[in-house]
C-alpha cells in the first residue's frame, strides 16, 4: 500500500515510558550474547535517560555499541529481539496505541525513527504494525555482526537526513508529515516535517517547541492535559486538595477501596449541587488517581476555570451538537487506563424533581461502559446542596457549624450488556443504595425548599429561563 504522508515515531521516552536498552541487555543476557553481569556505568546511564532523556555521552556509547557486539551470532540477537518485545510493550505509553490509530486510519504510512538497532526493534515494530524501520543498521557478515554500521548513525541531524532519504524514496511529502520525538536532538527531524509534536519533551526541546508553537503531548495522558516537570495539573494539586482545607464542610468518605489503585474505571455519582465536582475531587485525591471529568460547555467556556479543567484532562460536552467526540474522547482516557467521571443525571434536577426517590440517568455512562468494558463504580452524594445549593451564586460559608457531606463508594455495578436502558437503570439503582435511608422517603417539599432546587433569578417559565452562572449545571 502506497502513502502520500507518514508519521515517524522516535522510541525511548516517546512511544515508551523510558528506555529499551535494559530491556535488551535483558534479553541479550538470557541468549548468550552481551555482558554476563551488569555494568553499573551501563545502568546508570540508562537510567539517568530515562529521567531526562539523550546525552552527548549516552549516544556515543549508543554509537559504540555496535563495536560491542562483533562476532555476537546474528540469529541470537534476533532471538532476544523477539523474546524481548512482550516487556516493551508494557512501556508502551498509554496513549500511544489511539495516537498510532489515528495516523493509520487516516493512511499515513507509520515510521519507527530510532538510533537503536534495526536488528534489536524491527519484532517491536512488526509487533505495533508499523510500516517500516528507519535505524541504526548493524555490519553483518557471514551470520555475524561485524562490529561496524552500514550507512548512518540514526540520530541528530543524521536521523533527520534518514527520515528524508526514506520520504524521497517512497515519493512521501515531508510538508504532509508527522514527526514524534522526546529529544532536543531530534529538532533537525521535528523542523523537517509540516506537523512536529513534541513528546514528554526534556527541557530544551520544551523551549523550542514553546518558542516554534509546536504542539507538547504527554502519551502517558489523554491530549490537552498539561504536565510540569513530569507531573500533571492535578498530582501538583493533590496534597492541597484535603477535606480539612475546606471549611463550609464536613467530609465523610466511605467506601474508597472500591476506587481501583490503576487501570480503567467510569465513576459515577448522583448530581445534587455545584459543589458535587469538589466532592469528587476531593474523593480522587483521596484514592491518589487523576480522573477525566465530562463536563457541560459551559464550564470549559468559563474564563479561569475553563483553560484549568482543559488542562486537568476535562472533557467537554456540548449535548445540543449530539457529537460522538465527548464519549470517543471517555473512550480513549478509558482505554489508556485513567479514570472518567460522569455524572450520569447530566444536570441537577429542578423542584420536585429533586426530591425525587428514584434517580433517572441519562445513556452517557452505560455508553461508555458498553464501548470500553471498563467497570462502573457508583457514587452516592449527599449533603452538597447544603454547602452551594442551585439557588446561590457563591457557595454558602459557615466555618462554625460546616454541614455535613458524605461520599459512599460501592463496588462496580453489575451489567447485562444487554441494553442501554437496563444498564443505566442499573448504574443509577446502584447510586441509589449508597444514598442515607432519608433520600428513600418520598418528601413533599415548602415553596422554600422548592425555591432553593433552581438557578438564580428563576422566573418559573422553564421554556424562557436559562442558567445565567458560568459553569453551572
Amino acid at each position: 500500500m502506497s502513502h502520500s504522508a507518514a508519521a515517524f515515531f522516535d522510541l525511548d521516552r516517546t512511544l515508551l515510558g523510558g528506555s529499551s536498552g535494559e530491556v535488551f541487555q535483558r534479553h541479550l543476557r538470557a541468549h548468550g550474547v552481551g555482558p554476563d553481569i551488569d555494568i553499573p556505568l551501563v545502568g546508570l546511564l540508562n537510567r539517568a535517560f530515562g529521567l531526562v532523556g539523550e546525552t552527548r555521552t549516552s549516544m556515543a556509547l549508543a554509537r559504540l555499541s555496535a563495536r560491542a557486539a562483533k562476532g555476537w551470532p546474528v540469529a541470537a540477537v534476533r532471538a532476544a529481539a523477539r523474546d524481548a518485545v512482550p516487556d516493551l510493550l508494557e512501556l508502551l505509553q498509554p496513549h500511544a496505541p489511539a495516537v498510532l490509530e489515528e495516523h493509520r486510519s487516516s493512511g499515513r504510512a507509520l515510521v519507527m525513527a530510532t538510533s537503536s538497532p534495526t536488528q534489536l526493534v524491527e519484532p517491536l515494530a512488526e509487533a505495533l504494525a508499523f510500516d517500516a524501520v528507519v535505524a541504526t543498521t548493524w555490519a553483518e557478515r557471514d551470520g555475524r555482526f561485524t562490529g561496524g554500521i552500514e550507512g548512518r548513525f540514526v540520530w541528530a541531524r543524521g536521523k533527520w537526513l534518514s527520515v528524508r532519504d526514506w520520504a524521497r524514496e517512497h515519493d512521501v511529502a515531508m510538508a504532509r508529515c508527522y514527526a514524534y520525538s522526546d529529544s532536543y536532538y531530534d529538532v533537525p527531524m521535528l523542523a523537517g516535517v509540516g506537523h512536529p509534536v513534541a513528546v514528554n519533551p526534556d527541557p530544551r526541546l520544551t523551549a523550542v517547541a514553546l518558542l516554534k508553537g509546536w504542539p507538547i503531548r504527554h502519551l502517558d495522558a489523554p491530549p490537552g492535559v498539561v504536565k510540569v516537570g513530569g507531573l500533571e495539573v492535578q498530582e501538583l494539586l493533590r496534597p492541597f486538595i484535603r477535606p480539612e482545607l475546606i471549611p463550609n464542610a464536613r467530609f465523610e468518605f466511605t467506601g474508597l477501596e472500591n476506587i481501583p489503585g490503576s487501570g480503567p474505571a467510569i465513576v459515577c455519582g448522583n448530581h445534587r449541587s455545584y459543589f458535587d465536582p469538589t466532592a469528587l475531587a476531593l474523593l480522587f485525591a483521596k484514592a491518589g488517581r487523576s480522573a477525566r471529568f465530562l463536563g457541560k460547555k459551559e464550564v470549559f467556556d468559563a474564563p479561569v476555570v475553563g483553560p484549568m479543567a482543559a488542562a486537568m484532562g476535562g472533557i467537554r460536552v456540548d449535548r445540543g451538537t449530539g457529537s460522538a467526540e465527548p464519549l470517543d474522547r471517555a473512550v480513549e482516557a478509558l482505554r489508556g487506563g485513567e479514570l472518567v467521571a460522569i455524572m450520569p443525571q447530566g444536570t441537577i434536577p429542578r423542584g420536585p424533581a429533586f426530591f425525587d426517590p428514584e434517580l433517572k440517568g441519562r445513556w452517557g455512562a452505560a455508553r461508555l461502559a458498553a464501548a470500553s468494558g471498563a467497570p462502573v463504580i457508583p457514587v452516592g452524594l449527599w449533603g452538597t446542596e447544603k454547602v452551594w445549593p442551585r439557588s446561590s451564586r457563591l457557595p454558602r460559608l459557615n466555618p462554625v457549624s460546616p454541614p455535613k457531606v458524605t461520599v459512599n463508594v460501592g463496588p462496580p455495578v453489575e451489567l447485562t450488556g444487554a441494553d442501554l436502558d437496563t444498564d443505566t437503570k442499573a448504574i443509577m439503582s446502584a447510586i441509589m443504595d449508597l444514598l442515607p435511608p432519608e433520600s428513600r422517603v418520598r418528601h413533599d417539599p415548602t415553596p422554600e425548599e422548592l425555591a432553593l432546587t433552581y438557578p438564580p433569578g428563576y422566573s418559573g417559565n422553564p421554556e424562557t429561563e436559562t442558567e445565567r452562572r458560568p459553569g453551572s449545571d
